[in-house]
């Protein structure tokens, strides 16, 4: 365990922050708080909140070379594009054939090559039976012109989570952060085509506190893990080995990011729990900064792929 001062960042009460992306052009912190339906940005200096409402709810997001954001919301993957007057531009990308009702997207981001990879989720997590899927977009153009659908790449997950990527791009780490399950995998990754394949278990988070959650990979490649329900992050090597946790004074921590001028410092969303007594901790649903003493890589931007590189 290590104990490097969590900075409150903001008092930012979000029901369930969550995608935490740093933007280095305009040095800001973007994030998405799911139930709220809201797209966040935190700039550092001068300190500011900007809040875009979205129709539906956003679960995770990544930049675009254009200015615009691409989204996994409940129906589908989207285009936002922030005014600064407040107006939030939403236009759907690709629809989403949901496998069963109640469901929306949840974790994802691009990997290496841009393409954009989320999983669905019940959002009744109690009556979940495995339905939920993790689909790639590429956005690129059929003969008509016309976008092509998200392509099913792994089922059979029930609260998929914790989506990153190896520094080299060639291994997929993803989680299922149920209770029932609290895994988290690798699979070898394919860059040329996206195909993950040789699943198999990178660590079991069973007799380990708190449920894997949101996730990051740094520099060195090691694989960083919120543990919600018990308040700390979990650096793992790339061998699947526990090096050490660091705390936040919430214990529902979300997921993580890193950002800053020089990519060395931990950003971390958080969940404000409804219906509780949270005497206990009082900052939930805000968001921290950490120095862990590593530093992360810049978050790949979603580069559609067109239909000539297939």
């Amino acid at each position: 365990m290590r104990t490097p001062h969590a900075e409150l960042v903001l008092d930012a009460r979000n029901a369930t922050g969550e995608s935490p992306v740093w933007h280095a052009g305009e040095q800001a912190l973007y994030w998405v708080d799911i139930p709220a339906r809201t797209l966040c940005r935190w700039t550092l200096a001068p300190a500011q909140l900007s809040i875009w409402q979205a129709p539906e709810m956003l679960a995770c997001i990544a930049p675009t070379a254009s200015g615009a954001w691409v989204a996994g919301a409940e129906s589908g993957v989207f285009s936002l594009l922030p005014q600064a007057d407040g107006v939030l531009n939403f236009s759907r990308l690709a629809s989403v054939d949901h496998a069963a009702p109640g469901m929306r997207f949840n974790d994802g981001r691009c990997d290496r090559q841009g393409r954009f990879l989320a999983g669905t989720m019940l959002m009744n997590m109690a009556a979940s039976q495995g339905e939920a899927c993790v689909y790639s977009f590429e956005n690129q153009s059929d003969d008509a012109g016309l976008p092509t659908p998200l392509k099913p790449l792994l089922t059979g997950f029930k609260t998929p989570n914790g989506m990153a990527f190896s520094p080299d791009g060639c291994t997929l780490y993803l989680s299922d952060s149920h209770p029932s399950v609290q895994m988290v995998w690798a699979f070898d990754y394919d860059p040329a085509t996206g195909t993950p394949s040789n699943r198999r278990v990178f660590v079991d988070m069973n007799p380990l506190p708190g449920r894997p959650d949101g996730a990051a990979v740094d520099a060195d490649g090691c694989y960083w893990v919120c543990g919600n329900d018990a308040g700390l992050i979990h650096r793992f090597t790339p061998a699947g080995r526990l090096d050490y946790s660091l705390t936040v004074p919430v214990k529902k921590p979300a997921m993580c990011a890193f950002g800053g001028a020089g990519l060395d410092t931990l950003f971390v969303t958080s969940i404000r729990p409804d219906g509780i007594d949270l005497s206990d901790q009082v900052l939930a649903g805000g968001v921290f900064a950490l120095r862990p003493g590593v530093c992360g890589l810049p978050e790949p931007v979603f580069s559609p792929v067109p239909v000539s590189q297939h």
